[in-house]
């Protein structure tokens, strides 16, 4: 089983900076594939960016792209997620994602929530 846990939400005016952390613990993810979503007030979960176990190959959903940076440490079990310049449509419950390699199975933190204010 595995346990993600994330932190580093919070109140943030526009323009702003927040690092959301991700920490696992269950099992080693070095070989998952790691990733961000967000879901905000009334709409569905979307993906925010995503990495892979090497951490070269990462994936960014055009609204973050040049603000947002996500990286791994395969070493501590946990992965980042940088966000700079931060706009209010970022507002939302932030959750981490681990996935399995040739696996259905995902695995899902209870979410922390990002608030930035105009």
């Amino acid at each position: 089983q595995v346990q993600l846990v994330e932190s580093g939400g919070g109140l943030v005016q526009a323009g702003g900076s927040l690092r959301l952390v991700c920490a696992a613990s269950g099992r080693p993810l070095s070989s998952y594939r790691m990733g961000w979503f967000r879901q905000a007030p009334g709409k569905g979960r979307e993906v925010v960016a995503t990495i892979y176990w090497s951490g070269t190959s990462t994936y960014y959903t055009d609204s973050v792209k040049g603000r947002f940076t996500i990286s791994r440490d395969n070493a501590k079990n946990t992965v980042y997620l940088q966000m700079n310049n931060l706009k209010p449509e970022d507002t939302a419950v932030y959750y981490c994602n681990a996935a399995p390699p040739f696996s259905s199975q995902e695995y899902w933190g209870q979410g922390t929530q990002v608030t930035v204010s105009s």
